[in-house]
């Protein structure tokens, strides 16, 4: 005779195992999946098991996160499903994930089916949404505007020597490193040319001292910012530290620079917002900056360097400032908003 029959036991028929999954609707801290299945046994699944993982990558701590649980377990719902929060997914990273078909039995154990293939997708950039959460909280901390007449960028004397022979004077826009928030959109991807216009408190004038060299470019600030230019908000982060920064973008209206903004970052109105303003007042220029966060303008197009003077200045290289590649602090409650970390 036949086993099943032998024991009383109605054999149970394998679980369909998901295959061909797919991953769309991608933002920084969701997506959806979705995938097939054989319609055999399928009435008998009650949950999804998903297995969620960061991708390695060579030099991370392996044992970081051995205590979090990765499997989600999900009650079989219509696909596609989506899935956030569950595991705080971070913005701009390679995850992998795999899927198998579970049926929850009286004893509360579960059947379970064979893993789907793994396959591998990367979480996107903050949205404008995301970004515009980021604005008013950095607005909260502005602080009050103080007076400004040029923009300033530091660099060692061999930067502006080059820039003269090699660039036929126009310093080139490049790509902004990784500095910042980990799922701002600019990073690696926008390119400018970086200058600050903090001033001292004291003296209006900027600062003597700059961690990036010993040469200073400064430029009247109605040279790159004025009203055929557009202004956008780009990021607010600390690094650890009592002071924070603010990135600003300005680009001349209809340039490669403005393209890209306007689908990516919050714009600004140059007259009338908390961080950099320009407005006319009797027939000149007036500009303002906030004076309790460090402003790192980003310009998009090319400067000459005829537009300003290059000099060198009488302070210290504070390598301490630098913000090249800095880690943003993901527990300051002040620059982090409560989407994918």
């Amino acid at each position: 005779g036949n086993k099943s029959q032998d024991s009383g036991i109605a054999e149970m028929e394998e679980l369909p195992v998901p295959h061909n999954i797919k991953i769309s609707n991608i933002t920084c801290d969701s997506f959806k999946i979705s995938w097939d299945m054989d319609s055999k046994s399928k009435d008998r699944i009650t949950h999804y098991f998903i297995d969620l993982n960061k991708k390695e990558n060579k030099n991370s701590n392996k044992f970081k996160h051995k205590d979090v649980p990765t499997k989600l377990v999900a009650k079989a719902v219509p696909l596609p499903m989506t899935v956030r929060g569950h595991w705080f997914l971070s913005p701009r990273t390679e995850y992998t994930v795999a899927v198998q078909t579970a049926s929850k039995q009286v004893d509360g154990d579960y059947v379970v089916s064979e893993w789907s293939e793994i396959i591998e997708f990367c979480t996107a950039d903050y949205s404008k949404v995301h970004l515009t959460q980021l604005l008013e909280k950095a607005e909260v901390i502005a602080g009050r505007m103080l007076k400004l007449s040029v923009f300033y960028r530091n660099q060692h004397k061999e930067y502006f020597d080059y820039v003269r022979e090699h660039h036929g004077n126009a310093m080139q826009p490049s790509v902004k490193d990784n500095s910042g928030s980990h799922g701002s959109p600019i990073s690696g991807k926008l390119e400018g040319i970086f200058f600050s216009c903090n001033t001292e408190f004291n003296t209006g004038k900027p600062p003597q001292d700059s961690p990036y060299g010993r040469y200073r470019f400064e430029v009247a600030a109605e040279k790159l910012f004025n009203p055929n230019t557009n202004l956008y908000f780009g990021d607010f982060y600390c690094m650890y530290t009592a002071y924070h920064y603010v990135i600003l973008v300005i680009a001349p209206v209809g340039s490669p620079g403005d393209e890209f903004c306007k689908q990516r970052l919050p714009q600004l109105n140059i007259k009338d917002n908390k961080f950099l303003t320009c407005d006319e007042e009797d027939g000149v220029m007036v500009y303002h900056h906030a004076q309790d966060v460090i402003l790192e303008v980003i310009y998009t197009d090319p400067v000459d360097l005829s537009l300003g003077t290059v000099a060198e200045i009488t302070g210290h290289q504070l390598m301490s400032l630098s913000t090249a590649n800095a880690k943003k602090d993901p527990s300051c409650k002040t620059c982090n908003i409560s989407v994918g970390r």
